[in-house]
């Protein structure tokens, strides 16, 4: 049979349920899709492939899905670091973003952070930003896969004026993308403390109507809980219930500060964590209480945040920070295992972006989103466990090799679609902009 691709890999984590390990498998791909997982002696009887790799020393995973970024913050990568949150916003960020959030600034920032994504073996991200269509065409130029944030904020921005315009774009948008494969949506509105019950109100029922996710931060911060009690005299989970969005469509990033209650709650509302160790560790937000919302069934998924405030877009080193910080957390060196930490950063981002059906693992019939890294590195030999020592020993400049949607878009650790040699030259103009600013 003619296929198009076929990656005979030493080890293959599809990241199915047991979280078995193949050895001596491959992954026969065509338009697009994963016909089957065979082991190499039956692929090589069965396929005659256009392109054929041999990973001989390499762990084959999903393309790993960045659950939460603001990916064109790239430009602000290491501009007002060591501050609390709301300092690190009011005094720094958000003036930033009022003289510069402009298209090119999106277009340019968004290069920079897919370059550094798929480089790390990202192949997926949920974004929330300002000008979510500029986002969304260079990450189709990427050749990348998103969900694009409808970003909503009672403040005004280059982009919209108030929360009325803002959905009104970002509907139109929604529209825009509905048949592209690699694209899809989701509303963003940005926090508790910085939207307002009317927008809010209406995002429940247009999300309840078009079954696409809701992308915020909740309970980030005690100055956000705070917030909420001398405003509405409420937690703030308690009022995004009450205006009817504490449901299985909601998407709550960071979830530092719960209570017992609200983990009940919330597990029983089928809503959706994205755990952001390092950028929490970073604010000195919190911790998230990932081993207690495994335990009572959230699905929880994970994400870096803005490199503006982690400073990378580095899922890998994401994966250890949450395995490791999960167990003193919990006070339990079982908790977090290597193995979940993957789930977490694959299948559990995708289920949380309403994708799985599409990525996340790596089953016949979904797309071909593919990432490759080398264990044949010294850091992580000897080798007893693939999984934990991707988790637990490996870097992202192993990662060699990914493909999106079949799609071979960085080869032998080199991009295909991306122009780093332009990429950095546009980041350098960017930092004299800024550095004149500050």
């Amino acid at each position: 049979m003619k296929i198009d691709t076929l990656i005979n890999a030493r080890w293959i984590a599809p990241v199915t349920d047991g979280d078995p390990v193949l050895e001596g498998h491959a992954v026969a791909i065509k338009d697009g899709r994963i016909l089957e997982l065979p082991t190499q002696s039956r692929a090589a009887e069965k396929y005659r492939a256009n392109q054929v790799h041999d990973l001989s020393e390499h762990l084959v995973i999903p393309g790993l899905i960045n659950a939460h970024t603001h990916a064109a913050m790239s430009l602000f990568r290491g501009l007002a670091d060591d501050l609390p949150l709301m300092t690190w916003l009011n005094d720094h960020i958000w003036p930033a973003e009022q003289r510069w959030a402009r298209e090119e600034f999106i277009a340019d920032g968004t290069r920079l952070a897919a370059a550094e994504m798929l480089r790390g073996g990202v192949t997926c991200f949920n974004d929330m930003y300002f000008f979510p269509d500029v986002t969304a065409r260079v990450v189709e130029s990427a050749g990348m896969r998103a969900v694009v944030g409808l970003i909503l904020i009672d403040f005004p921005s280059a982009w919209a004026e108030n929360p009325d315009e803002y959905l009104e774009r970002g509907l139109a948008l929604h529209d825009r993308l509905r048949d592209r494969a690699t694209l899809h949506t989701a509303f963003a509105p940005h926090a508790p403390y910085s939207v307002s019950d009317a927008p809010l109100a209406r995002v429940a029922k247009l999300a309840a109507e078009l079954n696409i996710p809701v992308h915020m931060h909740v309970h980030e911060t005690d100055d956000e809980i705070r917030m909420g009690l001398e405003r509405y005299a409420m937690r703030p989970l308690a009022r995004l219930e009450r205006l009817g969005l504490l449901d299985s469509s909601l998407v709550g990033v960071h979830m530092t500060h719960l209570q017992d209650d609200e983990i009940t709650a919330y597990a029983n509302a089928g809503g959706h964590v994205v755990h952001c160790p390092e950028s929490n560790l970073k604010l000195a937000s919190g911790f998230c209480p990932v081993q207690r919302l495994l335990d009572a069934g959230v699905n929880v998924a994970l994400g870096t945040d803005s490199a503006a405030s982690n400073n990378d877009l580095d899922m890998l080193g994401e994966m250890r920070t949450a395995a490791l910080l999960g167990k003193g957390v919990a006070g339990d060196a079982a908790a977090l295992p290597a193995e979940q930490a993957l789930r977490m950063a694959t299948i559990n981002g995708a289920r949380a972006l309403g994708i799985a059906a599409e990525t996340g693992s790596l089953e016949k019939g979904k797309a071909a989103d593919i990432t490759a890294i080398d264990l044949s590195h010294l850091n992580t030999r000897p080798l007893y466990h693939p999984i934990s020592q991707l988790i637990y020993a490996s870097h992202r400049n192993q990662v060699s090799d990914v493909w999106v949607a079949g799609r071979q878009v960085l080869r032998q650790g080199r991009l295909t679609t991306l122009d780093e040699t332009a990429i950095r030259v546009k980041s350098g103009e960017w930092q004299q902009r800024l550095q004149e600013l500050a």
